[in-house]
């Protein structure tokens, strides 16, 4: 079997341990010798100024590829711009561009006043200053305000044709999700990259939740599966079990890469990897 290439999800700290939380997940995961990490923007933009914080502190402290994402979520456009700016300015030229979604309670996404429509607008504006890497969303599941059959491809194929470069989608549970998915896109004639998003399931019930909120469709095996091994004591070894199967199937369907949503728990996202055949590297951080 092939070794995929990977890349990791990260989201920035709130608190010291939090900060404490993150190195530790960066430190091990990083030997795996990763494309890239990603940062995340919270909801409503509620971690602007710690996503560039923690994209800064990566980027000067280690020898890692820093992506960071961006939102043009209760921002004007000149704002959201600026922070695009901000990010190049330390050194970041790689962006995952993101519509975004609204602070909790608040309703529909709205635009700001000034502010992009939506992630094609965002895209747009961000490819016409050439600074950038763009990575995109993309939902192998309906997204939940997709309003058809074909909506999701069909936003995907704006999306890379305002100028984003690779997709990475929402996490999904089986593989026939993606490869349906991609055989669409490929029909639709989009020839960018799309990397599957995994999730290893470190707490079956959270995993539950984040499904329903963004669409994903949860297996009754799966979920069974899970009752069965928390009354065992035995969901970690489901979840790496799962989640190798996952990817030893999307790579022998011509999969390439592999994009991690960590949590900031990186054991399992390790472990994973592992059994893919990936070893770490002996170091990553940047010498003087």
């Amino acid at each position: 079997m092939p070794l995929p290439a990977v890349s990791f999800e990260f989201f920035p700290p709130q608190t010291m341990a939090g900060s404490f939380r993150l190195w530790d997940a960066v430190q091990t995961l990083a030997p795996l010798d990763p494309r890239f990490v990603s940062v995340t923007y919270g909801a409503g933009g509620t971690t602007r100024d710690l996503t560039v914080e923690a994209v800064d502190a990566l980027s000067r402290q280690t020898d890692l590829t820093v992506a960071a994402h961006l939102t043009c979520v209760d921002a004007t456009r000149e704002e959201t711009l600026d922070l695009a700016a901000r990010f190049a300015k330390v050194g970041v030229r790689d962006l995952v561009a993101l519509r975004g979604d609204p602070a909790k309670g608040s309703g529909a996404f709205e635009p700001a006043p000034g502010g992009f429509a939506g992630s094609v607008e965002l895209i747009a504006a961000l490819a016409e200053t050439g600074q950038f890497t763009l990575r995109v969303g993309a939902y192998p599941d309906p997204h939940p305000e997709a309003a058809s059959p074909t909506a999701d491809v069909d936003h995907l194929a704006a999306k890379i044709d305002a100028g984003a470069h690779e997709a990475l989608t929402q996490f999904f549970f089986e593989p026939e999700t993606f490869l349906r998915f991609r055989d669409a896109c490929a029909a639709r004639g989009i020839a960018a990259p799309i990397t599957p998003g995994i999730l290893p399931i470190e707490d079956w019930s959270r995993v539950k939740r984040f499904a329903a909120r963004c669409g994903a469709k949860v297996p009754t095996w799966l979920d069974e599966a899970f009752a069965t091994a928390d009354r065992d004591g035995r969901s970690d070894l489901l979840a790496v079990a799962v989640c190798t199967e996952l990817c030893s199937t999307l790579i022998d369907e011509g999969v390439e890469t592999l994009h991690f949503y960590t949590l900031n728990r990186p054991e399992l996202t390790r472990d994973i990897c592992c059994a893919l055949g990936l070893r770490p590297r002996a170091s990553l951080q940047k010498v003087a």
